[in-house]
């Protein structure tokens, strides 16, 4: 059976890098390799000798035994540490790179999943849904059961309704990235990392469609509060730095219009999600994250 493992570097609360860990232990990941890019930030008890995680700080040290000096931009941080994983730790059959507001979704098991997957292949992308945001919910960690998935050509017609005035402000329906991320086989020789893709002696692999049955959720801007103080990072040297109509839109508009532009774009009418949904654009999940951290706490994970 074919083994998978989650290489991510991350810089969040305790809660959430336990969340992280829980839910991709309980979908059966041989191992999670995970970098804390704050090195002074304290390990978390239950990962403390796990057996299935590995936790390295990004002191000095690090840095200068993986590439000589730490990267100013936190991309290419994450980057490096793809990158030493793939080539110096990971021992499973594949590996996929995300990060800790990103949670995969499947209704098999993944090993299945890669075991009926052509050898030919190297990498398979997966579509990433945002998820929306729902002030009814009880708190979760990361808290959404709804995720909207990019509104491209073939659903053009659900700009309008989905995002009203701002389709022009949020193009594809998407606040961060909708191109996805990849997993990919190991021990493929000329084979390097990269954030959302990998290359191959230097070309970069473009698998032509996203991978039927493993999706990416994406917790980027169902937290409000959350998602207003990322906004000025986000801005300058994260997700929005490449997007001039959301960067212009964001730098020019008040308060009050941007607490319209949210309510808008990231509560999904009943109506419309139910449509979403038949689309195949809206999935409904329940990830119980509260629930699989205390099993991680209790040692059954």
């Amino acid at each position: 059976m074919a083994g998978w493992s989650v290489v991510s570097t991350m810089r969040a609360a305790e809660e959430k890098v336990l969340a992280f860990v829980a839910h991709h232990l309980s979908l059966g990941a041989d191992h999670l390799w995970l970098f804390f890019d704050d090195p002074t930030q304290p390990i978390p008890a239950p990962l403390v000798g796990h057996p299935r995680v590995t936790v390295t700080l990004c002191d000095d040290a690090h840095w200068s035994a993986t590439c000589k000096k730490r990267p100013p931009q936190h991309q290419n941080r994450q980057t490096q540490n793809a990158r030493l994983t793939y080539r110096a730790h990971v021992t499973s059959d594949w590996i996929v790179h995300i990060d800790v507001d990103e949670f995969l979704l499947t209704p098999r098991p993944i090993a299945d999943i890669l075991d009926e997957t052509p050898e030919a292949t190297i990498a398979m992308r997966i579509e990433p849904f945002e998820a929306m945001h729902d002030p009814l919910l009880p708190d979760d960690i990361y808290t959404a059961r709804e995720f909207r998935g990019a509104l491209r050509l073939d659903h053009w017609v659900y700009r309008r309704p989905a995002l009203g005035a701002y389709r022009k402000v949020i193009i594809d329906g998407m606040l961060s990235h909708s191109v996805g991320k990849v997993i990919y086989r190991t021990r493929v020789l000329g084979l390097v990392p990269r954030l959302h893709a990998v290359m191959v002696n230097k070309e970069i692999i473009k698998p032509r469609n996203w991978q039927p049955e493993i999706r990416l959720l994406h917790f980027h801007a169902q937290d409000k509060a959350a998602w207003l103080a990322a906004v000025p990072f986000r801005m300058t040297k994260g997700a929005y730095q490449f997007r001039p109509p959301l960067q212009e839109f964001l730098a020019e508009a008040s308060p009050d219009e941007i607490d319209k532009f949210y309510r808008r774009t990231q509560i999904l009418p009943l109506d419309l999600r139910d449509e979403l949904v038949r689309e195949g654009r809206v999935i409904i999940a329940d990830l119980g994250l509260r629930q699989k951290v205390q099993a991680l706490r209790d040692g059954a994970l």
